[in-house]
């Protein structure tokens, strides 16, 4: 299970945790293949299986970032939905900052470390591409109770050498088992004495001293020592079972591999010779071709120069040419549509004096002041008329009153 410490920096890890991605991807990989994936996803969207290092970035690697990224978004949907959670299978024409925004927010959801900005799942590989699926892969397990198990390795059977049939046949396992069978503190009995064995072989031989006056000859016959020798040779052959393990083994296998590496490479080396100079041959053969086209094609390469420099004086020159005519449209955008708010307010202009609806209204309100300014004639005389016999009637009772008052002095000293 891929740890989320291992999200580290760099510079915290070791110089192999570059080429950890890769074990992550074949681990991947095989955790795929236990949910068969090859039915669920590939043969569904008609793709192809992927490879042992697929999501894993390297510059030694072939890269498609777009095919990359889009079998990563239907593989992360496809975990996401088998570990129990709804996610709409992206397309492949969707927004990639949308897609990879709800990627790892439904990775959040199940509890995963996401310290990385979204930017580096968009380009389909690489050591976070393979953390996102390997999480949610776990997650998959998890949900269907998936479990590892300790593997069990086979034994591995060491093949028996044939052996002859014959029972006085030794082993070299079997002389060990005497050996150890055998006491430590034997006696001295139990030892041979070779020269009691030599002296019942031939008596003759035990009655003369240890070292004879003449030379020894032998009276055994020649046949009956050589039925001897046929009699015993059985009893006397040791078989030692091959090891497969054995170094030795081994070392001989290498000089039969070097003996046959030096044999083939004396047939190829003439082979290799004869290729070489065909080789040699040929690249001079292009080297000279090649000096003579462009021998041929000088002046045509010095016309295509002057071209392509003309080219770009000319692109250069479209390019101003292009900027001040995008200036001056600019600016007839704007004269234009200052005319046509002038324009408008000439039309509202010319409509409201050519309507003769205002006229009317306008006579209408004169006949309307000028029967207004009648009845205020009017009221107007009424209350000057009314004003004026007040006063009149003021004045009438003032000269009564004055009269009034103006009484003789006779006749008052008469009373």
């Amino acid at each position: 299970m891929a740890d989320d410490s291992r999200r580290g920096d760099d510079d915290e890890r070791g110089p192999g945790a570059v080429y950890q991605m890769f074990m992550v991807m074949e681990d991947l990989l095989d955790k795929l293949k236990l949910l068969d994936y090859e039915e669920e996803v590939l043969s569904k969207h008609n793709m192809k299986a992927l490879s042992r290092h697929y999501f894993a970035s390297c510059a030694y690697t072939p890269s498609n970032p777009g095919e990359q990224f889009y079998m990563f978004t239907i593989i992360a949907s496809w975990l996401i939905n088998e570990a129990g959670r709804p996610f709409e299978q992206p397309q492949e024409y969707d927004d990639p900052n949308a897609t990879v925004s709800n990627i790892l927010s439904e990775l959040r959801a199940f509890g995963g470390l996401v310290d990385f900005p979204p930017s580096k799942l968009k380009a389909g590989s690489g050591e976070h591409v393979c953390y996102v699926l390997d999480r949610l892969i776990e997650e998959v397990l998890k949900k269907r109770g998936f479990v590892w198990k300790r593997p069990n390795y086979p034994t591995e059977e060491m093949e028996e050498e044939s052996v002859m049939e014959d029972d006085a046949e030794l082993t070299l396992s079997k002389v060990e088992d005497e050996m150890t069978d055998e006491p430590d503190d034997f006696e001295e009995d139990n030892v041979m004495d070779l020269e009691a064995l030599k002296s019942r072989t031939n008596p003759s031989v035990a009655s003369l001293s240890s070292k004879p006056d003449d030379i020894l000859e032998s009276n055994t016959d020649a046949a009956e020592w050589n039925l001897e020798v046929e009699r015993v040779l059985p009893q006397l052959k040791v078989t030692i079972r091959t090891d497969n393990k054995d170094w030795r083994i081994h070392v001989d296998q290498m000089h039969q591999h070097r003996d046959g590496i030096k044999s083939s490479l004396k047939e190829t080396q003439g082979y290799l010779d004869k290729l070489q100079e065909e080789i040699g041959k040929t690249l001079e053969k292009v080297g000279s071709r090649e000096k003579y086209i462009n021998n041929q094609l000088e002046h045509l390469i010095q016309e295509y120069r002057s071209a392509q420099s003309k080219l770009s004086e000319a692109k250069e020159r479209y390019q101003q040419g292009s900027g001040g005519v995008t200036e001056r449209t600019r600016e007839l955008a704007e004269i234009t549509e200052e005319l046509d708010k002038v324009k408008q307010e000439m039309e509202e202009k010319g409509s409201s004096m050519s309507d003769g609806a205002p006229v009317v209204k306008i006579k209408q309100s004169l006949t309307k002041l000028k029967q207004e300014i009648v009845q205020m004639d009017i009221r107007i005389g009424v209350v000057e008329h009314t004003l004026l016999q007040a006063k009149l009637k003021e004045k009438s009772n003032m000269t009564r009153d004055m009269h009034a008052t103006n009484i003789p002095e006779p006749a008052i000293g008469a009373y």
